[in-house]
């Protein structure tokens, strides 16, 4: 005797009540707007301040030697920069000989006004509560400076692992350099998104004011 198989109907993917839970999950997210461009805008601001406060520490000037010298729109901040590769400091070792031709170079000199002009752009997305207009600029600047820092992909050769042998050298074989300047990519998102959210206050702003 051959019994019939009793066919169930299909289950569907989800049910009502976890399409609900499912909704209010995302909700949930959605709602961590405000909250998530004001930590986005906080990490600039921090990055800001920090990395262009390093900027007065000799290693730190050291270390963004090949990015200026290389750099078409950078380099004039240098006295020679054609020469500065006899004269690279290891990170974390003092050279008294290259040390003394950085300083006579305008190498310090230069990363000293790098890093006022990084943390005066720090200063400005500090306005958001007050002047979010002025946010709004200082958020269109640091797009721009990320613009510049990634241009550093196609002018310094440093940002490419050398051929010293290995197989995996050139593009699209990243250094430690060429590693830090790709982050930028991600810097420059998180500026336009602070300069829209800056600039979006100030318009609500002037529509309640009229």
């Amino acid at each position: 005797v051959t019994r019939k198989r009793t066919r169930h109907p299909a289950r569907p993917f989800t049910t009502k009540s976890e399409e609900i839970r499912m909704a209010s999950v995302f909700q949930l997210m959605a709602d961590t707007e405000t909250f998530a461009v004001s930590l986005t805008r906080l990490g600039l601001i921090v990055v800001l301040f920090w990395i262009g406060g390093l900027k007065i520490a000799p290693y730190e000037a050291d270390g963004i030697v090949p990015f200026v010298a290389e750099s078409p729109f950078m380099s004039f901040l240098m006295d020679d920069p054609s020469d500065y590769k006899a004269h690279m400091n290891p990170e974390g070792k003092l050279v008294p000989e290259n040390r003394q031709w950085h300083l006579e170079h305008g190498t310090y000199t230069a990363s000293y006004i790098l890093g006022a002009i990084i943390v005066s752009l720090g200063i400005l997305l500090c306005f958001q509560p007050w002047l979010p207009q002025v946010a709004a600029v200082g958020g269109l600047l640091v797009f721009g400076m990320s613009l510049v820092t990634l241009s550093f992909l196609i002018t310094t050769p440093q940002v490419w692992v050398p051929d010293l042998g290995d197989a995996e050298h050139g593009f699209p074989y990243l250094s430690g350099r060429g590693r830090l300047v790709l982050k930028d990519a991600v810097m420059m998102g998180a500026a336009l998104v602070c300069m829209a959210d800056s600039a979006k206050k100030y318009l609500r702003r002037r529509v309640a004011a009229n």
